[in-house]
């Protein structure tokens, strides 16, 4: 029997743009998003109140800012952010492509600027 649910994935297209911030949607899993981001510019400081997020870079690497530290996440690197943890996205180098995985429908609460 054929599923016509199998799609593949293309991720190079699916991270193709010129925006300087572009985060979508690319798949879902039970009850849990994956999606891809790609960046040229910081993405502000924010925070999940009802879900962990996981981080998966693919390409040019991504600092993640909290309150007390910077991590630094090359491609092929993953870290999962929990939920209520003040955080902000940035790419390293010119460009950033990565995937994210969290709870379908989480809400984002933007937050003022780290005073660091």
């Amino acid at each position: 029997m054929q599923n016509s649910s199998f799609e593949v994935v293309h991720l190079s297209s699916e991270s193709a743009t010129e925006k300087s911030y572009e985060n979508h949607s690319i798949a879902t899993v039970n009850d849990h998003e994956v999606r891809i981001s790609t960046m040229t510019e910081a993405y502000p400081w924010h925070c999940h109140p009802d879900s962990d997020e996981s981080f998966l870079a693919l390409e040019g690497g991504l600092f993640l800012d909290f309150d007390d530290r910077t991590v630094e996440l090359l491609p092929g690197h993953m870290i999962t952010v929990d939920r209520g943890v003040r955080h902000r996205t940035r790419p390293i180098g010119a460009r950033s492509v990565n995937l994210t995985f969290e709870r379908a429908g989480a809400r984002t609460e933007m937050l003022a600027p780290s005073a660091k």
